[in-house]
């Protein structure tokens, strides 16, 4: 609609501004007209009518001098004598009949020139004085004394229809109006000159807004003027500018942003006031994720029931907030602290810190001591009793004291093979490591060790096997992968109960050679999962004695595969049943 833009509302306001000055204008000219054409008939009747009285006065003939009166006015004129009130005379007319006698006789206001009243004037509508329908209208009529000699009580009354000045009135009323209409076309054709022309930038304006709006912010403006509307086009140029430039570095400070948290190791969680999640990284994604592997997602929720608690906190009380939640068998601390805008608080920020590795060592730490203490009290105790029972000649026969002492060689064994592994384990974890690289045939590799444990397996009735995919050698330290494949067999056959199942899976290709080892045991607990490969770490609490272990073959295995460059993860879930696999991969020659 055009009623609607700039130039329509412009060109609508001087269209009736210049209409309303028009009409005033023209109504102010009628009556000027008007008033002037009434103004000077009445100063053309008045000097007829002294001109009249003066011919009157100065003539003896009054009826010569009538006739001369007679000729001083025009037809729509009509002159009336009195010689006295009693004798008067009207001149000839063809469209104006004469007034009676009575009515400049009984007029209070006309009589007062037979008083001799200097002059007289009086307009009157009369509808009947006229011998023509359109002549009826108003009268002027003006009166003079006359003095004449053998009289001083006479008066020549003047009058003229007033039609004829309405004519006149009428005609200049149309020229009026036919100039006030010009104009106002005129005017409407300026003014949406002017109108377009003062909104013709404003659109370019409007148009480049809406390009600025939707991001392109090089949009300029031409500079066409140099009045007001020229030095908005250059703000505008100068707001495009500047705004590109805090665009960019906004998008800066963001991406800025952005890279500090995704290179953080701790988690990071913005939230709203309203608890709904505004900012994540990477290692909060992970928590979040395992989050709802464990505990699913059934209400719908985007955070746990306890964090949600935790921000409901930290926003009522203002004031920082912390938990500890395990899930998938990893430790997170989180850390919630309210976010203020000025003085109100307009949501929180949780700051979550994977503490697994943390836990861990400061298990393995609380665990070190107790586990090296138990692994030698035993064997300890057992020397000291059965050397006691030696030296206390307890055992009286030769046979006993041989039984004995074997006992002692058997622990001192045990604690030999304990610090050796201890001190092999120090090695390796010192990177001391030394590999004896040798090609081998990975298919007889494997038949070495399944024809290792075969009577072992048969006596638990133990169904033991491999399968391989693919053929060929591949280069590494046979002798300490024998003791990596040997430690996960005797565990996978140690923990699978009788009718189960072991199956070794070799997959060789061309980066390297994948084994997994795979039992259909009661399987590994998940709260234990993280740790089965720490020293002195059993997932058996029992600590049983005999093929229970040292708890530091599977940290042997690790350090082993990892100077391969190889690694090592274990898959288990209880009742399940646990698949060790490894990858070692192809030398570079």
């Amino acid at each position: 609609m055009i009623w609607k833009s700039v130039v329509g509302k412009l060109w609508l306001t001087i269209l009736l501004l210049v209409s309303f000055v028009l009409f005033v204008l023209t109504i102010l000219l009628l009556e000027f007209f008007e008033n002037y054409h009434v103004k000077e008939a009445e100063n053309e009747l008045t000097k007829d009518a002294k001109k009249i009285a003066l011919i009157l006065e100065q003539h003896a003939d009054h009826e010569q001098s009538k006739l001369i009166a007679w000729e001083l006015v025009d037809e729509s004129t009509r002159v009336v004598i009195f010689s006295d009130k009693a004798d008067y005379s009207h001149s000839p007319s063809k469209t104006l009949e004469h007034l009676p006698a009575s009515f400049f006789l009984d007029d209070p206001q006309l009589s007062l020139v037979f008083e001799d009243q200097p002059m007289v004037t009086k307009k009157t509508y009369l509808p009947d004085i006229n011998t023509t329908a359109d002549m009826y209208g108003e009268v002027m009529v003006v009166g003079i004394p006359l003095h004449l000699e053998e009289n001083k009580d006479g008066a020549v009354f003047i009058y003229q229809s007033l039609l004829a000045i309405k004519e006149t009135t009428k005609q200049t009323t149309k020229l009026i109006l036919l100039a006030a209409g010009f104009a106002i076309f005129l005017t409407t054709i300026f003014a949406f000159f002017l109108s377009t022309r003062i909104t013709a930038p404003l659109r370019k304006m409007r148009e480049a807004a809406f390009e600025v709006a939707r991001g392109k912010f090089d949009t300029k403006l031409p500079m066409l003027t140099h009045d007001e509307i020229g030095e908005l086009a250059m703000a505008f140029n100068q707001m495009g500018r500047q705004l590109k430039f805090n665009i960019n570095a906004l998008n800066q400070e963001k991406e800025h942003l952005a890279n500090i948290l995704s290179s953080m190791a701790d988690g990071v969680i913005t939230l709203n006031r309203d608890g709904s999640i505004l900012v994540t990284n990477p290692p909060a994604e992970r928590f979040l994720q395992a989050w709802f592997y464990q505990e699913g997602n059934e209400k719908g929720e985007n955070l746990p029931t306890e964090v949600k608690e935790m921000f409901q906190r930290a926003v009522s009380i203002e004031k920082e907030q912390s938990i500890e939640l395990s899930y998938q068998g990893r430790t997170w601390v989180i850390v919630m602290s309210p976010l203020y805008s000025q003085t109100t608080i307009r949501g929180a920020v949780a700051v979550i810190r994977d503490m697994t590795e943390e836990r861990r060592l400061d298990k393995l730490r609380k665990d070190f001591i107790a586990n090296v203490s138990h692994e030698l009290r035993t064997p300890i105790s057992m020397l000291q009793g059965y050397s006691e029972a030696i030296v206390d000649d307890i055992a009286g026969t030769d046979e006993a004291k041989k039984e004995l002492a074997s006992v002692i060689y058997d622990e001192s064994l045990r604690m030999g093979r304990l610090v050796n592994d201890l001190l092999d384990l120090a090695r390796m974890e010192a990177g001391h490591i030394s590999l004896n690289y040798e090609k081998a045939d990975v298919s007889h590799f494997v038949e070495k060790i399944i024809r290792k444990f075969q009577g072992l397996s048969k006596e638990k009735h133990i169904h033991l096997s491999y399968n391989m995919t693919g053929q060929g050698e591949i280069d590494f330290d046979v002798d300490k992968m024998e003791q990596v494949l040997t430690n996960l067999v005797d565990n996978a056959i140690r923990h699978t109960e009788q009718g189960g199942e072991i199956i070794i899976i070799i997959n060789l290709t061309d980066l390297g050679v994948k084994i997994d080892v795979k039992d259909s045991g009661h399987g590994i607990p998940e709260e234990d999962l993280p740790f089965v490969f720490e020293r002195f770490y059993k997932a058996d609490k029992a600590r049983t004695r005999g093929r229970a272990g040292t708890g530091l073959g599977l940290a042997i295995v690790k350090n082993i595969i990892e100077a391969h460059n190889g690694h090592i993860s274990v898959h288990s879930k209880w009742n399940e049943g646990t698949t060790f696999s490894l990858f070692i991969p192809r030398t570079i020659a």
